[in-house]
């Protein structure tokens, strides 16, 4: 009996491990005890590398303190999983010091799927879909305008200019401000600030509450670091609430300009939003926009210097549809599928969020005979995603907007799972990118408008010779992937440039 005792415990064990589904979880490396594979999560190289996927194929699992994690290699696992399943994975990952404490629980991107997450993202939509996103064409179009113009006068200072432009056209299509002259304008140095402060507070190990959640509830006053996210989040609140009645009473003197914020107002009735969830919607609106569309903008241009030929090929489309006796417009769009095709192309060719912002699944689930357990973080590779030679073709590493055209030179219809955008940078299922159709938009009059009326070439050096430029390395920015910093040659391309830039420039501010 005391033998029968210890072999029945023993054997119920055995039993109960051979069907444990926790045996089928995805393939992936052997973690430490304890932390798990902490050190893979944090190695952002090797976790977007080729290396990753080849070892462990399109789904890799990881563990880091007890929580589960995949790694999505391919566009079809993660459309799989984050598209076709979206009703199990369109939650996100809890963020606590991000997401409930530093913006309140109102910060839509890192927001948990429930009743407040859809209203905000309704109201979002609403102002910004693809018909409504052409109300900000003619703030787009005067920004670019003015782009080009400053990048002329002072070419040496293109990256300060290119900043400047994605704050001031975001800030009037989110705010109705004026037109802002400097990326040292005191509310976007605080918006780019609270971007930073949360994008921060996201990165692994910033914050020992995120591995050990019973610190949330030490009291603020035997807590630094949370009476200092306390603190953010009252300011944060005041300057975003503060920006959103400036329209509130631009509205009631019967000044209605399109702008994200008039619409939320507008529309508050229906949407349900208070007044200080309307301002944390359109401040994620800002941040969501102005870092991510200058990064995309400093790799174009890099794109322009490295692949002359593609700079080419879109100036000539450019002669042939526009001529130069006046800027592109908005009306042209149809008639230049190549510009179109960069701006596929540069977001599909350098993923500025290597991963994504994470999801994460609502319930146990089964893919291709791999557990995923509930709770598990997603990540999307979405650069390896990106450049897949399977979808893009052997040169798939290459700058080639042509990929995205059809032999008779029409724009091609996007790969099965990219939405028709051509790439998977804006993301999945319930969480795609609501703002995508105004980015396209800033991207494609902004390349279009530089490219009518400059010249971009590589930078020489004291013997005359072409700089080279590093198109593979990057700066990591904590958030972003960047260029390493590179120097290039700007000049009018032809002589009647700068007298239009200057007259269009003028018509539109009288307008």
């Amino acid at each position: 009996m005391p033998i029968l005792l210890l072999i029945i415990p023993g054997v119920l064990c055995c039993i109960r491990y051979a069907r444990s589904p926790w045996r089928k979880v995805p393939p992936g490396p052997r973690g430490l005890p304890v932390v798990g594979n902490i050190r893979q999560l944090q190695d952002k190289r090797w976790l977007t590398s080729r290396e990753c996927k080849a070892t462990y194929g399109d789904v890799v699992y990881l563990s880091v303190l007890g929580r589960s994690i995949i790694v999505l290699n391919s566009q079809k696992a993660a459309a799989d999983l984050l598209g076709r399943r979206a009703r199990v994975y369109s939650d996100r990952p809890r963020f606590i010091v991000a997401s409930e404490i530093l913006t309140g629980g109102l910060e839509v991107s890192f927001l948990q799927y429930g009743v407040l997450w859809r209203r905000m993202r309704r109201a979002a939509h609403e102002g910004l879909h693809k018909k409504a996103a052409k109300a900000f064409n003619s703030i787009q179009t005067m920004e670019a305008v003015l782009l080009a113009d400053g990048i002329l006068e002072s070419p040496e200072q293109w990256e300060k200019h290119m900043r400047r432009f994605t704050a001031s056209m975001i800030m009037t299509a989110v705010y109705d401000t004026p037109v802002i002259h400097s990326v040292d304008d005191e509310y976007v140095r605080r918006i780019n600030d609270h971007v930073t402060r949360v994008a921060q507070s996201t990165l692994p190990g910033s914050h020992w509450v995120e591995l050990l959640p019973w610190m949330k509830h030490v009291p603020s006053k035997f807590a630094k670091w949370k009476r200092t996210a306390e603190e953010w989040f009252r300011r944060d609140s005041e300057m975003f609430e503060s920006l959103v009645d400036t329209v509130r009473t631009k509205l009631a003197k019967g000044i209605d300009r399109p702008s994200l914020s008039a619409t939320f107002i507008k529309n508050q009735s229906r949407s349900g939003l208070d007044g200080r969830e309307m301002a944390w919607l359109a401040s994620t609106m800002y941040g969501a926009g102005a870092e991510t569309t200058t990064s995309s903008m400093y790799w174009w241009m890099l794109a322009m210097v490295a692949f002359p030929d593609t700079q080419r090929r879109a100036q000539a489309e450019l002669d042939t549809v526009v001529g130069r006796s006046r800027i592109p417009s908005f009306s042209d769009l149809p008639s230049l599928p190549y510009l179109r095709a960069m701006v596929k192309e540069v977001l599909r060719w350098r993923s500025i969020l290597p991963v994504g912002i994470p999801h994460c699944s609502l319930e146990d689930d089964w893919y291709e005979g791999m557990f995923i357990p509930k709770g598990t973080m997603c990540l999307v590779n979405v650069g390896l995603c990106n450049q897949d030679p399977a979808i893009y073709g052997d040169d798939a590493t290459q700058f080639d907007p042509s990929r995205h055209l059809k032999p008779d030179g029409t724009l091609a219809p996007g790969p099965p799972d990219t939405q028709d955008e051509g790439h998977v940078v804006y993301g999945f299922g319930k969480r795609i990118c609501v703002g995508r159709h105004v980015a396209n938009d800033t991207m494609f009059i902004a390349f279009a408008v530089m490219l009518w009326a400059s010249e971009v070439v590589p930078a020489k050096d004291e013997c005359g010779n072409d700089i080279p430029v590093d198109v593979d390395d990057y700066v990591d920015s904590g958030m972003l992937h960047l260029p390493l910093p590179f120097s290039c040659k700007i000049t009018p391309r032809f002589p009647e440039v700068i007298d239009i830039l200057r007259e269009e420039r003028e018509l539109r501010s009288q307008t």
